[in-house]
């Protein structure tokens, strides 16, 4: 077997699944910088936190509900609360069935929220018109390359449609309420009702960890799954294995941009926090006053990209206020009095200790 038969039926059949955990990786790391924002507004904004915890336990318990569904154990009970979800199944099953389970707990929230998601954009954008290019190939490097064209070719479509939503349509704004939503909650923060055990980056992994290999049969029975598929796919000249991984990878990036979104969100909070109101609520009212403002003047005076041209302009002028208000209104007065008060806390302080020094 020379070094291209290795290459095609040995190291190929890997090209997208490393390519998948690279985007799933990329979405962790968001996951995780989300985490730290929101413990940065927790103090001020402690509803709003316990929320995305509940989304969070809500994604996750659900999940686990459908892996006892799927693995036909029914389901017994289903509790949530705001730091805490349960499922309990029927029939306690054991081996493959168990393993399934745990795999919809600990990996399906990553996947499955931003997969209804990816569904409703597809329905959204027309089916009919959203082709998958697929290819066949028979090489590492290709496999690569046809991964990643898929990934380009999606989030070409996924971003053009973001740059020109219109807030006005009902559809299209259902949808970016939805992406808020599973990007607030893809993970819970913390779970426990009465010890708060906190969810990192780290326990995710962990728990991923010890579901992979501690039933290492069921791993190798995947891996050997994916070449079995990646070999038809290979024979028939079709790309059906490259697909699946490249479906698996838009679920990703639909992730990541409802991370993004939402973090852009808890930044405003967290900047319009150091205002004082009423300067504090101003950059909230300028998101729809200057949308709308903006779709008016075009309804009377049409021009091409009026969506993405309000958009932009939403935005911009959403960033200058809020940065305007942040050098000019920030109660720099009450800082710099802060400052002396303190100072005069310590002179104070010193001559107590002095006078007790004499004293003595």
């Amino acid at each position: 077997m020379d070094g291209s038969s290795i290459d095609t039926f040995v190291f190929a059949p890997l090209a997208p699944i490393l390519g998948l955990l690279l985007f799933w990786f990329i979405q962790l790391l968001f996951i995780e910088s989300q985490r730290y924002m929101l413990s940065k507004i927790w103090h001020k904004h402690e509803p709003l936190c316990r929320f995305t915890n509940f989304l969070g336990i809500l994604y996750q318990t659900a999940c686990h509900a459908l892996g006892y569904t799927i693995t036909r154990s029914g389901i017994s009970d289903f509790v949530i609360s705001v730091d805490y979800g349960k499922v309990a199944p029927k029939k306690e099953k054991q081996g493959i069935f168990e393993w399934i389970s745990n795999a919809f707990l600990f990996i399906g929230p990553f996947f499955i929220p931003a997969l209804f998601l990816l569904a409703y954009f597809i329905l959204l954008i027309d089916p009919s018109a959203f082709s998958i290019p697929v290819g066949f190939y028979e090489f590492f490097s290709t496999g690569l390359q046809n991964f990643g064209e898929n990934i380009y070719s999606f989030s070409e479509k996924f971003f053009v449609f973001l740059s020109n939503i219109d807030f006005f349509n009902p559809l299209h704004f259902g949808f970016f309420v939805l992406l808020i939503i599973v990007g607030l909650g893809i993970r819970p923060s913390y779970i426990g009702e009465t010890k708060k055990e906190k969810i990192d980056m780290i326990y995710d992994l962990k728990n991923i960890k010890n579901l992979l290999f501690g039933k290492p049969l069921y791993l190798i029975f995947l891996l050997v799954l994916a070449y079995i598929i990646f070999y038809i796919s290979f024979f028939l000249k079709h790309g059906w294995y490259v697909a699946l991984f490249s479906i698996l990878g838009w679920v990703s990036i639909t992730a990541i941009v409802a991370l993004i979104i939402t973090q852009t969100i808890i930044l405003l909070i967290k900047n319009t926090d150091k205002l004082s109101r009423p300067w504090s609520v101003l950059p909230y009212l300028v998101i729809p006053v200057s949308y709308v403002i903006m779709r008016v003047l075009f309804f009377f005076y049409p021009v091409d990209f009026s969506n993405s041209i309000s958009l932009i302009v939403m935005i911009l002028s959403t960033t200058l206020i809020t940065f305007l208000l942040l050098k000019y209104k920030t109660n720099k007065f009450k800082t710099k009095k802060s400052i002396k008060k303190a100072e005069e806390e310590d002179g104070k302080e010193e001559k107590r200790k002095g006078r007790r020094s004499t004293k003595e």
